[in-house]
């Protein structure tokens, strides 16, 4: 059964740092673009970040563009958000989200998401 599990979400202060990870089983992770997105309540679901599945390209949303790093271990199955200077506006729910490359395109895999909270 195809999996991704988050983790690394919880409460930290304005200009903390925290590390989400995303690790996926069930699938050949290497063929797979994965995209970070977060919802938070009375916003529109928003993606953060993006990293291909081949050379690992990566594309980031202007508001987190030079605190936000997304990188990739296919070896461990498992992909990271790197969370810097963090604001209270990036409180929300994240998820990772895995889209199929060649012969697995049209596969798409959504995790349960983990809470992120900055506090003022």
């Amino acid at each position: 059964q195809v999996q991704l599990v988050e983790s690394g979400g919880g409460l930290v202060q304005s200009g903390g740092s925290l590390r989400l990870s995303c690790v996926a089983s069930g699938l050949s992770f290497s063929m797979y673009a994965v995209n970070w997105y977060r919802q938070a309540p009375g916003k529109e679901r928003e993606l953060v970040a993006a990293i291909t599945s081949v050379g690992g390209s990566t594309n980031y949303a202007d508001s987190v563009k030079g605190r936000f790093t997304i990188s990739r271990d296919n070896a461990k199955n498992t992909v990271y958000l790197q969370m810097n200077s963090l604001k209270p506006e990036d409180t929300a729910v994240y998820h990772c989200n895995a889209i199929g490359d060649s012969w697995f395109v049209g596969m798409d895999y959504w995790g349960k998401g983990t809470l992120v909270t900055v506090s003022s």
